[in-house]
């Protein structure tokens, strides 16, 4: 995992979730709702959540598999976990949390009914090789559910690249002190592979025995869910 990539989160660890909450406008936590109910998980359920850095889509998960079900955590960049132990604990809830590189993850085989990344898998050095860790410890017939930003078409596409290139490096900047943290943003949202093109990356690591997915807020990000083989 790239040290620079862990760094720069650290560096914006703290301001993390108030900007985000302001350059999604809020969408961010209706993005992870979907998550959750796409996943298609049930009370009792087992889900870790890679990439959780400060932790909100654990807790979303945790209130839909409650008291009898498990939720682990991980995130490479500890600065970012750090602050997910005392928003579980606020909500009165017990979750796992540990760092992991989601490409290596160091769970034993189907051990999760649900495997979940969100907005993290642009930012692995390898996505297939996380794709397969993540289905690795995934029971067979259970669900790796991704979320990630997309380019999004039509009447979205000028509007979002002109938010994209200038109003979020600027805001990001301002908010966190570092620029260049949504910048990388910008550009990696930019290049990364979408839609049908992402559908294949899945399909092609062999441990899938479906993969689909939604379009959200205009193709801003997109929902994919794979069944494990």
């Amino acid at each position: 995992m790239s040290e620079e990539v862990r760094d720069m989160f650290a560096e914006i660890a703290g301001t993390y979730d108030s900007t985000n909450t302001v350059l999604s406008m809020g969408i961010h936590h209706l993005w992870r709702k979907k998550v959750v109910k796409q996943s298609l998980v049930q009370p009792g359920d087992a889900v870790l959540d890679c990439a959780t850095g400060t932790g909100d889509l654990a807790l979303e998960f945790k209130e839909a598999v409650g008291p009898e079900g498990r939720v682990v955590g991980t995130d490479f960049c500890k600065e970012m976990l750090d602050f997910a132990p005392d928003k579980a604990a606020a909500a009165g809830v017990e979750i796992e949390w540990e760092v992991q590189d989601a490409m290596n993850l160091t769970y034993d085989d189907d051990v999760f009914d649900v495997a979940s990344i969100s907005f993290g898998i642009r930012n692995v050095d390898v996505p297939s090789q996380a794709l397969e860790s993540m289905a690795r410890v995934v029971k067979p017939g259970g669900r790796v559910v991704i979320l990630e930003f997309g380019q999004p078409r039509g009447v979205m596409k000028p509007l979002f690249n002109v938010y994209s290139k200038v109003v979020i490096p600027t805001v990001g900047g301002m908010m966190s002190g570092n620029k260049q943290a949504y910048e990388y943003l910008n550009r990696t949202s930019a290049a990364f592979p979408c839609g049908e093109d992402f559908v294949k990356m899945m399909t092609d690591t062999g441990k899938f025995s479906d993969a689909k997915y939604t379009s959200l807020s205009g193709g801003i990000a997109y929902l994919y869910v794979g069944t494990v083989a």
